[in-house]
């Protein structure tokens, strides 16, 4: 295969969806190739949030998206692009990812157990924060107002799930507890507890 085989001429996007997915992708190769286009480019294709309509909140940068087919259905896309004479551009954003909730496996280890985690080398995060009550954090812009706001109005509360202490913002879980933090909570609590006879 020649180098300007594989320098694209003229590209076409494709949105991959739940609803139009790696073998939706495959079946348009042939007319792609018709209209002159060299190489297919597609959206983001590693597994994303549950439901995600574009692939920029990847949850697991290790496996592609079930939804969009899964490993099976990216080689077929991969086939059909061959077949058709197609080169394939993959649009892969490392800073784009869904951090909040426990399906992003290395992040939600990350906000658990901070430079501590496994996967704290995957991150851009800078543990040594200029300012002090910021060291050993990781900020999440997740609220739809100020802290103090959201507080007040009950917007956030701890739930105990998977075997862990999180917070929940509305419907959602967004970050475990740090183990750190668990014990603070723990020892405040501790205190207002009462055992009664069994």
């Amino acid at each position: 295969m020649s180098s300007a085989r594989l320098t694209p001429r003229a590209t076409y996007r494709a949105q991959l969806r739940p609803e139009f997915g790696f073998d939706a992708a495959a079946a348009i190769t042939d007319y792609l190739a018709d209209l002159g286009v060299s190489h297919l480019y597609a959206s983001p294709s590693l597994q994303a949030a549950k439901g995600s309509t574009h692939g920029y909140d990847v949850v697991d940068p290790t496996r592609f998206n079930a939804e969009l087919g899964g490993l099976d259905g990216h080689v077929r896309l991969e086939q059909a692009v061959a077949a058709a004479g197609l080169g394939l551009v993959l649009d892969v954003v490392p800073n784009h990812m869904g951090v909040t909730g426990p399906d992003n496996v290395w992040a939600w280890d990350v906000l658990e157990n901070g430079p501590s985690s496994v996967y704290a080398a995957y991150f851009d995060v800078d543990w040594d924060a200029p300012e002090p009550q910021l060291r050993n954090r990781v900020l999440l812009p997740v609220l739809g107002d100020h802290y103090g706001r959201v507080l007040e109005a009950g917007g956030l509360r701890l739930a105990h799930e998977r075997g862990s202490l999180v917070v929940r913002y509305g419907d959602r879980s967004v970050a475990p507890l740090a183990l750190a933090t668990v014990r603070e909570v723990l020892a405040s609590v501790s205190g207002r507890l009462a055992v009664g006879p069994d």
